[in-house]
């Protein structure tokens, strides 16, 4: 009895005493709260934020909380979804730590600093930086070229927040949709038939090798989502157009 007794006390605590919320609740009643949507585009209430920071920390805390160990142990899709919110997550803390008092993410950097590589959090037992969740972690360890559109970096020319988590049971077609939802809004991607140019997001130059690796060219990987129109496709995904790369707008994804 005595010996089953320590194979169960060891089994017990061979597992987390607590297993993480992978519906990611206390983000999606943020998310809810916070994101405005407007069509194809978002904004953030920092405002509100600010009020229900203790809500935004609370989930924060749930992610550190997450061991190398357990996070291993879990699926690919379970991985790149808590990346993702993380990712998401912590800029928001960034943000609303200093808001009002900015009009830009730019606005925390400095002349020889980057906001992008300001350690100030911890996660999975290392500390880190945005830029290392986003080329160690979510690019170098997935290869999703997607996952451009699913992080947001607080500015109007990102891909917009979503008001909802991204899960792992329906990442797929989560990260298509915002892949679609980016492509279709024509304030940072659009293609004039008239004069066969493509007119796109900074996003697709910085990581153009990305989207080459998947698809064969940038051309060829917007096709499908920037038109409806068939022979539109033809000829983008020919690459018999044009691209033009927009101006990016840094400033703050904030409500009015």
């Amino acid at each position: 009895m005595k010996k089953i007794l320590i194979i169960l006390v060891c089994t017990w605590f061979s597992f987390p005493l607590w297993a993480f919320d992978h519906a990611h609740t206390h983000y999606a009643s943020i998310l809810a709260g916070s994101v405005v949507e407007q069509g194809p585009r978002a904004q953030v209430n920092y405002a509100w934020l600010k009020d229900h920071v203790s809500t935004l920390d609370q989930y924060l805390s749930e992610l550190q909380s997450v061991s190398l160990d357990e996070y291993s142990r879990w699926s690919k899709q379970q991985q790149m979804a808590f990346l993702i919110n993380a990712y998401n997550a912590f800029t928001l803390k960034l943000i609303v730590n200093a808001y009002p008092n900015l009009n830009s993410i730019k606005d925390l950097g400095g002349l020889f600093s980057s906001p992008w590589q300001k350690d100030f959090f911890t996660l999975l037992e290392r500390i880190h930086n945005l830029d290392s969740l986003e080329h160690q972690w979510l690019r170098n360890k997935f290869a999703e070229p997607n996952v451009h559109f699913a992080i947001v970096c607080a500015s109007k020319g990102c891909p917009a927040l979503k008001q909802t988590p991204y899960i792992a049971a329906d990442l797929p077609a989560q990260l298509q949709s915002a892949k679609t939802r980016f492509l279709s809004d024509t304030t940072r991607n659009r293609y004039d038939a008239q004069t066969k140019r493509l007119y796109l997001s900074k996003i697709f130059d910085w990581f153009a090798a990305d989207f080459i690796k998947a698809a064969g060219s940038v051309e060829a990987f917007v096709a499908d989502s920037i038109s409806q129109n068939a022979l539109d496709q033809q000829v983008i995904q020919h690459q018999d157009a044009k691209i033009t790369f927009l101006e990016y707008d840094w400033s703050l994804n904030k409500t009015p």
